[in-house]
């Protein structure tokens, strides 16, 4: 697969095919990989909750960490064509095919049931973030990620047409879950308050019996997805009904 390096004015620069693997390669020649472009997609049911998901523990950047529904490249030499120009924007509906792509491919989203039209632009940023996540702030990351993201919402009417049939891909996603704004917030700040509580059984060298501790699991979260919600991510999934009105 061959994903579309843009300038910083988000032209794309299709000269020359660039691999994934290439774009995200950190190193002396390329510190910052190659700047690519990439979508974020922001899945929400009736009851406005965001479905939150788990990279694999396989992905080459950024493996476990939660983040937003799902996260991508659009690509190039396509059958239906995902190379959007400056020109078509707001619609840019090269990025929303990729996006119901890979719903597909990660999620097992049915394309009925996220048509084309549903899709909501919101805006794109320009960021970079080595994997300091996997590889520690002490250690030159060979990973990372140098992207112009676009960010796109979408809702699933499940009240209506009944739960949304998910079937994951255990390469890309190893868990899931829907919450409501005041549940990420506490997922995201409070590490008392994570989505998933871990076990841990500890000997204490009594004969009489052993006592369990259970504390919660620190939840790593992806540097794009916080940088999303923190620049108006927050408001807007408080003001969901006018994010999802078109050209608002």
């Amino acid at each position: 697969d061959f994903i579309i390096a843009v300038d910083r004015h988000d032209n794309p620069l299709l000269s020359t095919p660039i691999s994934k693997r290439q774009a995200h390669e950190f190193n002396p020649t390329q510190p910052r990989g190659i700047l690519h472009r990439a979508f974020s997609v922001f899945l929400f049911n009736s009851r406005n909750e965001l479905l939150l998901t788990q990279r694999a523990p396989s992905k080459i950047t950024f493996p476990n960490v939660w983040t937003n529904t799902c996260c991508s490249h659009p690509l190039t030499d396509m059958g239906v064509n995902e190379v959007d120009t400056n020109d078509n924007y707001p619609e840019f509906e090269g990025i929303k095919t990729a996006a119901i792509r890979k719903l597909r491919h990660e999620l097992g989203i049915n394309v009925e049931d996220i048509p084309l039209d549903g899709f909501r632009f919101l805006t794109r940023f320009h960021y970079w973030a080595a994997d300091t996540v996997t590889y520690g702030n002490g250690v030159e990351c060979p990973w990372g990620e140098h992207e112009i993201d676009y960010v796109l919402f979408v809702r699933y009417d499940d009240e209506r047409n009944g739960p949304l049939a998910l079937d994951l891909n255990e390469e890309e996603v190893s868990d899931h879950e829907y919450v409501s704004l005041q549940r990420l917030k506490e997922c995201l700040y409070d590490p008392d308050k994570a989505l998933r509580m871990q076990t841990q059984t500890h000997d204490t060298h009594r004969k009489e019996h052993e006592h369990e501790h259970t504390k919660t699991t620190k939840m790593l979260f992806s540097p794009w997805f916080k940088g999303i919600m923190e620049h108006g991510g927050f408001e807007w999934m408080d003001n969901l009904e006018e994010a999802m009105v078109p050209g608002e």
